[in-house]
């Protein structure tokens, strides 16, 4: 679970992840996320989620490779 602002963040979608640059994923970033009420993460927010919660963001990029 990602928390951002004291919210819970939900439905997380990752890009730029490459399987070749396993198992660093240096150039994967959070596309879209959204609060649990439903409102939309800025891009702003996005990078602040991203640098708060590293090992989601490793997770998921790993996970989108299965």
């Amino acid at each position: 679970m990602a928390t951002l602002n004291g919210r819970k963040v939900i439905d997380m979608e990752v890009d730029g992840v490459d399987s070749r640059d396993y198992p660093d994923f240096a150039d994967a970033y959070f596309s879209y996320a959204c609060y649990e009420d439903g409102t939309e993460l800025t891009d702003e927010e996005l990078d602040k989620l991203a640098e708060q919660n590293a090992d989601v963001l490793w997770e998921k990029a790993y996970d989108s490779l299965h």
